[in-house]
């Protein structure tokens, strides 16, 4: 015969039950496992520290920092053409977005006006930079969960994307083409119309990701009801994005605070949400958020043909120098809200720029998501938040 008791774990507050018999003792506790930090499934250096009853995850803590490379320090050492460099690296999948950001802070500290051509190739780029993010991630999860197919479908769309960014910009993920006042030069010859021939190529292949991906009963069987995120877990913990809109809430700073050239894109622009808050419902916005971004990319450039030739930046001064003050810039990137709140004493170098990245804020609220649900469910919730290590870990 044996007698069962439980007593408090002064640590973590949790039960821990010891069973006494014959023959012996035997003591059963939670057991901890370490997802990571090297993992195929958390798309690089995180750590998820797991506390399991069996097959039953009780307690989660991301455990992050593995990728830190001290961003926000060096933006102050170094001037405003420099920091651009620095900006579009944290989120490697939405570099033209992340270096957005800064020059709009910067333009909106000098008061400074941006040539109209400028703002309509700044959002032109923007959502080409928006599909390829989401081809990525609508490639790689269906991979995490056993399916193989969808990742060379999207890698092939991302290549004929990737083709025209690169013909203007230089660069395949580190465009370096925004600058303070616009950007860097003028669109090549005959690239609007090479442009046009992407997207429209890309837009018919879409499918593929419906038919293979969202009405696989195995895929489905796999996401749905799993991993519901709340409204009140979404607002608590400041999610944004996606993700966000997958849980009902119906926010998307391109059609709530326009900037760029979206507030004339209202017609357009559809800002997609859903109800369920599970796996599959993130799935879906951010394959409806890439349908969109297609038709948005159109819009531009049916624009951009309109306008007469024209300048696409502003002459500077050699040096740049913010006047003393503060301003908070944010924009819609493809994974949620990226903010800057950049601090100038009036010098060529910020003296605080402080970052906010979009994958920061999601994945906190995994401590929030995990506890109750199944080792075996962990994978299928963890690729479903669509992050990037490096905008973590910033």
């Amino acid at each position: 015969m044996s007698q069962r008791t439980t007593t408090d774990d002064p640590a973590d507050g949790r039960g821990r039950q010891t069973t006494v018999g014959v023959g012996g003792a035997a003591e059963s506790s939670d057991m901890v496992l370490n997802i990571g930090p090297q993992h195929p499934s958390t798309h690089g250096v995180l750590r998820l520290r797991l506390v399991l009853d069996g097959e039953l995850i009780r307690a989660v803590e991301p455990v992050v920092g593995y990728m830190h490379r001290g961003a926000e320090k060096l933006f102050e050492a170094r001037d405003y053409r420099q920091i651009i460099v620095l900006a579009n690296r944290h989120d490697w999948l939405s570099a033209f977005s992340s270096e957005l950001g800064v020059v709009l802070a910067v333009e909106r500290m000098l008061g400074m006006e941006v040539p109209e051509r400028a703002v309509w190739m700044r959002t032109l780029l923007a959502e080409l930079n928006r599909v390829l993010n989401h081809l990525m991630f609508l490639g790689s999860y269906p991979l995490e969960l056993g399916g193989i197919t969808p990742v060379f479908h999207a890698f092939r769309e991302r290549e004929e994307l990737q083709h025209v960014m690169e013909e203007i910009s230089g660069g395949r993920m580190h465009y370096m083409f925004n600058r303070v006042g616009g950007l860097k030069e003028d669109l090549p010859a005959g690239w609007q119309a090479r442009a046009r021939r992407a997207v429209s190529g890309v837009r018919s292949r879409m499918d593929v990701f419906d038919r293979l991906v969202t009405g696989n009963e195995i895929f489905r069987g796999r996401t749905r009801g799993v991993g519901v995120l709340d409204r009140a877990t979404v607002h608590a913990y400041g999610v944004s994005g996606p993700i966000a809109r997958a849980s009902g809430v119906d926010f998307d700073l391109r059609r709530d605070e326009p900037y760029l050239a979206y507030g004339e894109l209202r017609d357009t622009l559809q800002v997609v949400t859903r109800t369920d808050g599970d796996c599959l419902a993130r799935f879906e916005v951010l394959l409806a958020q890439a349908h969109n971004s297609l038709n948005l990319a159109d819009a531009c450039l049916d624009r951009l043909a309109e306008l007469p030739p024209g300048p696409v930046n502003q002459r500077l001064p050699k040096v740049v120098k913010a006047p003393e003050g503060a301003t908070y810039a944010w924009t819609e990137n493809p994974l949620g809200l990226n903010g800057y709140y950049l601090v100038s004493k009036g010098e060529k170098t910020p003296y605080r720029l402080k970052l906010r990245s979009a994958s920061f804020n999601n994945i906190q609220a995994l401590t929030e998501l995990l506890p109750g649900t199944l080792v075996a469910d962990m994978v299928a919730i963890l690729g479903s938040f669509f992050f990037v290590v490096g905008d973590i870990d910033k």
